[in-house]
Formats: C-alpha cells, structure tokens, sequence
C-alpha cells in the first residue's frame, strides 16, 4: 500500500469510528434530554440547532485561516476533533439542557475546524484516477455504519443507559481520533 492510500485509509477508518460512534446516540438523543434532563422537544432541537449555527458562522473564518493558510492540515483536523471527541463526555456529566447546549456549541466549533481540514486532506489522498469510487467506500462506510450504530445504540441505551452508551461513544471517537496521530505524524515525517 503506497503512501497515499494509508493516509486515505486513516482518514476514513478515523472519521468512520468517529461518526459511527455519534451515530450511536443520534435517533435516541431527544429521548435523553426528555427523560433524564427534564427536557423537552423543543429543547432537544434547539441543540441541534446550536450545533448548526456555530459550525455555520465559525467554519467560515476558520478554514479560511486554518485549512487555506495552515500547512499543517492535520493539526487543526486534530483540534477540532479533539473538540468533538470531548462532547460525549460532556454529556456524561450534563445535570442539565444547559449543559448540552455548551455541548453542542463546543462541538459546532470542533466541526467547524475539522470538516474543512478533512476535506482537504481527503480529496489530496484520493487516487484523481478513481475519485467516484473511493469516495463512494467513503460514503458507504459511513452509511452503514451509521445504520449499525442506530440500532446497537438504541440496544446499549435500552440495556445499560445512556450514561454508559455517551462513555462508550467516547471512546470509540478517542479511538478514531488516535489515527489522526498516526497521521499526523505520516504528514510531518513528508516535509
């Protein structure tokens, strides 16, 4: 496997872990904040809605400084991943919807860095030969694992609680995260 393709490989192994790993909490997280914040529908949407607003305004200015004027590509990747891995833990400790629209602000900033830094480096990896398949492995590793985790996630929720599944998501996405070391040092050991 030549230089490139590990690097894709990391990449997608990485954001599959970490995406997966949300995707275990994704359909079920209303349901949290209803029963065990005193939340309510409404609530539950405006965290989402936070999440969209500061990723939106905030991705902006930040690749523009981060992704197009970083040469280290991997290290503001890196940064706002590390901001999204720290989110289920986050919610692990909520006592309150409060603490999940921190939450949700922090992990828009988190995406915010990472998504255009991944983009980057995702479309330097692929082979310019077969860019529609190797984006579709890409596609379809995230699909099906979203699929998967829905259904293990509900099941983990059902069985053992939410705190349980946000310590175990968090670990999967600590797990995804330590491929963007290996990366990261694949990138600096090229310059």
């Amino acid at each position: 496997m030549n230089e490139k393709h590990k690097k894709l490989a990391l990449i997608i192994l990485s954001d599959f872990l970490i995406l997966s790993s949300f995707g275990l909490i994704g359909p079920i997280f209303a349901i949290f904040i209803i029963e065990n914040l005193n939340g309510n529908i409404v609530a539950a949407g405006l965290s989402t809605t936070i999440f969209l607003v500061v990723k939106s305004v905030v991705q902006l200015p930040l690749s523009h400084y981060f992704t197009d004027k970083e040469k280290h590509k991997t290290r503001s990747l890196m940064l706002g991943t590390l901001l999204i891995i720290s989110v289920p833990f986050i919610y692990f400790a909520a006592k309150s919807v409060y603490a999940i629209y921190a939450a949700q602000a922090i992990y828009g900033l988190g995406a915010a860095m990472a998504y255009p830094s991944w983009f980057t480096l995702f479309t330097n990896y692929i082979d310019k030969k077969h860019k529609g398949f190797e984006y579709a492995i890409y596609s379809t590793s995230l699909g099906v694992g979203g699929a998967l985790a829905a259904f293990v996630g509900a099941n983990i929720a059902e069985a053992i609680g939410f705190k349980t599944l946000f310590f175990v998501v968090g670990l999967i996405a600590l797990a995804g995260f330590s491929l963007l070391i290996v990366l990261d040092r694949l990138e600096s050991r090229k310059k």
